[in-house]
């Protein structure tokens, strides 16, 4: 009876010689998905980001720091002032609205020109319901916006279907909706807006109960999200910042906000004995609403993934199977509607819409304030905080240079000189980025 040997078992010595050893190479793929951040290694990440190109809202948010500290020390007493804070929030409300329809373009590395006189073309449809057809306010706000959504379906038909440049479509549309505004409001003709709902936007400020109990919720409401979501990274053993600077971001964000209600509720009337006058305008609350609804589409939406793709690169999205037709229709029809409610805003800030509205120098200081807040120029970078940000440092310009006195030239040629820096940034930046590979 023969016996055999049975051969030494070399499959269990070697896996656990390769668990000793450390991670496989699949392992090691996918150990950044499961590794806890430090703070120290949250910054390093950061230092390399910027290093990389990935700039973010920081030169913005630089910039509107050396802003407010330049225009402070050269008028303490006014600038900084209770009812310039107000006026200044009123006074960013339609550029900042309409900046944030721009993005959406933008990120395809589209324009609009016609984006200005858009916003105007609607507000006239809007005036002449309220004031001509004596339709109430809702009708009227309807009709505007269904106005935006046709002149961008017209414009997105154009670019995606027919394959016109947008530059040439919108600049056409730049001339034509001023001559349709013309013909509804008539040469040198005014269309005052007394509605008290649409007066109130730019004009009205809540009461301090409200204001104070809706900065609250955003603060408590924003607070929740960040936390929600670090614990469901947290009990997957996803990879996660670290809670510290979760809880710093989260304080700030309520400082900002706790704080800007209380410098709009104090009292803005000028002398004691006047009856009370304040709190937080109207049009404040609609551009968080906005700013909320815009975030959530681009970031948590697959149209937004969508969006962003097809601004990177659109053959790839259209291989990855991504309609890049809709796409780029849409982001029209979208910045289309943002800017009708822009031309509402601008309406209800000056009581009134004339031939011009929109023209000028708005779209010029609506795309300076996408650019200077971070969104790109080139497509697939930029994020809806990017028209707020941008907005406010286009209007502290303006604000500023207003208080000092400075000629009509100065303030041209400072915020042109702010959109070329940040253009410059942007092209280095993705320079920068195109050769770190990232």
């Amino acid at each position: 009876m023969s016996t055999e040997t049975p051969e030494p078992n070399v499959v269990e010595p070697a896996r656990d010689a390769a668990k000793s050893a450390g991670p496989t190479l699949a392992d090691a793929d996918f150990s950044a998905d499961t590794r806890e951040q430090t703070v120290s290694t949250s910054i390093n990440n950061y230092v390399v980001k910027l290093r990389s190109g990935d700039l973010g809202a920081l030169p913005a948010i630089l910039g509107l720091v050396v802003l407010i500290a330049l225009f402070w020390a050269l008028r303490p007493e006014t600038f900084l002032s209770k009812g310039n804070i107000a006026n200044l929030m009123v006074q960013a409300l339609p550029v900042t609205i309409l900046a944030m329809g721009l993005v959406f373009i933008l990120l395809l590395g589209e324009i609009d020109l016609s984006a200005g006189v858009a916003s105007g073309a609607c507000a006239a449809v809007m005036a002449k319901l309220l004031v001509d057809a004596g339709q109430n306010w809702v009708v009227a706000v309807l009709a505007a916006a269904v106005t935006g959504v046709v002149i961008g379906a017209v414009i997105g038909a154009l670019v995606a279907i027919v394959r016109i440049p947008s530059f040439v479509v919108t600049l056409a549309l730049f001339l034509g909706l001023q001559g349709i505004a013309l013909k509804l409001i008539g040469e040198g003709g005014t269309v005052p807006v007394h509605d008290k709902v649409i007066y109130a936007l730019a004009n009205k400020y809540m009461p301090v109960w409200l204001g104070w109990t809706l900065a609250l919720v955003c603060a408590l409401g924003y607070a929740a999200i960040q936390l929600l979501r670090w614990q469901r990274q947290n009990a997957k053993g996803l990879s996660r910042r670290p809670l510290a600077l979760i809880l710093v971001q989260v304080a700030l964000v309520a400082i900002a906000l706790l704080g800007g209600a209380y410098v709009l509720n104090l009292n803005r009337a000028r002398t004691p004995l006047a009856p009370f006058f304040g709190g937080v305008p109207w049009g404040v609350p609609l551009v968080a609403v906005l700013l909320i609804i815009c975030t959530f589409v681009l970031s948590r939406t697959p149209y937004g993934r969508h969006v962003y793709a097809v601004g990177g690169n659109a053959e790839a999205a259209r291989r990855a199977g991504i309609n890049v037709t809709s796409i780029r229709m849409s982001v029209f029809m979208i910045g289309s509607v943002l800017a009708a409610i822009s031309g509402i805003v601008a309406a209800s800030r000056l009581n009134s819409v004339t031939p011009d509205a929109g023209a000028g120098n708005t779209l010029l200081y609506a795309v300076g304030a996408a650019v200077i807040g971070g969104t790109s120029l080139f497509g697939g970078k930029g994020k809806a905080r990017d028209a707020i940000l941008g907005g406010l440092v286009i209007s502290i310009i303006d604000n500023g240079l207003g208080l000092l006195g400075a000629k009509a030239y100065a303030n041209y040629l400072i915020t042109g000189g702010f959109l070329l820096l940040a253009a410059s940034i942007d092209a280095l930046a993705r320079r920068r980025r195109s050769a770190t590979g990232r």
